[in-house]
């Protein structure tokens, strides 16, 4: 490979239009070898549109301008295409097969045979070599969904270095990553730019992660390429370009505060959990969560903090009509009067309602629209004798429509179409169409850009100053801290410590977490 410095892509005027949206617009961006680039931009920028043009999932002829890699100008029919000549991406959604062990799924649609015979002891050698290189110390039989999430985005990265890859693009590569593991696979990307030459693409939300490691920054507002911005230069490995900076690139506009300001108006409790337990689905001896009480306020916003994997969406599920778990003990609720829910039905009837940290797997029916996804929770309120007055539905999608700010060419456009932060908003739309009085929010800016967010948030507070009971649960301390008024600590499926909102501080909160 080349020396740093010089060209590995220039993708020159692309543009790109779906029926009734032009999704890329002259769009210019170059990429050196031996570069760690960032594509930052709010959700629906063109962000993932055009790296998929990159990797040939949308094919040469389907848009217009030139892409030129390692000084030829390449015309991608298929993934296969832009992967022969030394690109791969890996998607948000990981795809790798979960009962398939690591070395297969290394080599898959690669594998190492001859005579349509595979050579077993050839694929987990030469398994084990990419492991090696990327500090994988697992045995390579070992099926993949055994493997945490951190170590199978590794096990992808393998992938695309058995294919011989000169440029990795990575789309939202920590979004479903604890800290410590985003922070391994970070010094993954630099270890591999260093020490193997390889130059990677990345697409992400967290700005503090584009400080950590991009060299370089393309900024996409509404489908163009708005500029440039040099973070680092040869070996000064400071960031020399802030958060607020690239916000403003993305955005057009100073952000001076994250977090709306709200104003508490803080009522009776409306939602109490005593003594909560709840155990594994599967493993009954595993105690998932353990003698958990917490209260709710109206007007309130209550945080849910912790690291992954302490218990905070399993909790918050159990509560949902006992979605989670068996062998569920304790007691909720509603307005001081104890209120058994037994089924999701139940939970929505009485008032509570959940939105999931997945909204693509259990928050929407992608293939479904606008319209239909609004209304989903609550049909009795547009029926008429077990039939849908469709005007009515119509009426209360473009109001919702309105009223959050929904970007979409109209309600009937399928949900799968739109921006995460747009689909986030039809979830809330959905939820508030079913007259809730408590709304847990599990994660409700996963993936989304920070425009989106501050949307969000404003949403948020507007439903606390209505007198809704708010549970938000988070693993991004800041957004803990910008916008609850009290916070409950949670570590091991139990509560450690509950906190101020406004006096807490994420040392405090990190104490808690780990019992000091």
């Amino acid at each position: 490979m080349s020396d740093s410095g010089g060209l590995l892509l220039e993708m020159k005027g692309i543009t790109k239009t779906f029926p009734g949206v032009k999704a890329l617009d002259n769009v210019n961006m170059q990429v050196k070898r031996r570069e760690i680039h960032a594509v930052c931009g709010e959700n629906g920028a063109g962000k993932s549109t055009l790296m998929k043009i990159l990797s040939g999932v949308y094919p040469y002829g389907t848009y217009t301008g030139e892409i030129v890699f390692e000084d030829a100008s390449c015309k991608f029919n298929s993934i296969s295409e832009s992967e022969k000549t030394g690109i791969a991406i890996i998607h948000q959604e990981l795809a790798l097969s979960p009962y398939l062990s690591i070395a297969e799924n290394i080599f898959l649609g690669d594998e190492r045979a001859r005579f349509n015979v595979i050579n077993w002891d050839k694929t987990t050698e030469q398994a084990l070599v990419y492991m090696k290189r990327l500090g994988l110390n697992e045995n390579p039989n070992t099926p993949v969904f055994k493997l945490g999430v951190g170590k199978q985005q590794v096990v992808e990265i393998a992938k695309a270095l058995a294919k011989k890859v000169k440029l990795l693009i990575l789309d939202e590569p920590t979004s479903a990553l604890n800290e410590k593991d985003s922070e391994n696979l970070l010094e993954l990307l630099k270890e591999l730019k260093t020490e193997q030459g390889i130059s990677s693409v990345i697409i992400t939300h967290k700005l503090n992660e584009v400080a950590a490691v991009a060299d370089t920054i393309t900024i996409l507002r509404d489908g163009k390429s708005i500029e440039t911005l040099v973070v680092r230069t040869g070996d000064n490995q400071a960031p020399s370009i802030s958060e607020e900076r690239i916000i403003k690139g993305m955005v057009g506009r100073e952000i001076t505060d994250r977090f709306p300001a709200r104003q508490s108006n803080i009522g009776e409790v409306v939602f109490e959990v005593k003594g909560w337990n709840v155990y594994h689905p599967e493993n009954l001896e595993r105690k998932m969560i353990d003698d958990v009480s917490i209260h709710i306020r109206a007007g309130e916003v209550v945080g849910l903090a912790g690291l992954m994997g302490a218990g905070r969406t399993e909790f918050a599920t159990s509560v949902f009509g006992k979605y989670y778990g068996r062998n569920i003990t304790g007691k909720t609720f509603i307005d001081g009067k104890e209120c058994p829910i037994n089924s999701i039905p139940d939970a929505i009837e009485k008032g509570l309602v959940y939105l999931t940290e997945d909204r693509k797997e259990y928050g929407l029916v992608l293939i479904d629209d606008v319209r239909h996804n609004t209304s989903l929770a609550n049909l009795k309120k547009v029926s008429r004798r077990n039939v849908i007055n469709e005007q009515e539905e119509v009426v209360v999608a473009e109001n919702f429509k309105d009223k959050l700010k929904i970007k979409t060419p109209s309600i009937f456009q399928t949900v799968e179409n739109l921006s995460g932060g747009n689909q986030q908003k039809v979830v809330f739309a959905k939820w508030i169409f079913s007259d809730p009085k408590i709304l847990i929010l599990d994660e409700p800016t996963r993936g989304i850009d920070v425009g989106a967010k501050y949307e969000i948030y404003t949403i948020i507070n507007e439903l606390a100053a209505k007198g809704l009971a708010c549970l938000f649960i988070s693993s991004e301390m800041p957004e803990i801290l910008g916008m609850c008024d009290r916070i409950y600590v949670m570590s091991e499926g139990r509560i450690t410590g509950e906190l101020d909102g406004k006096a807490a501080t994420q040392e405090e909160i990190m104490r808690h977490i780990i019992h000091v």
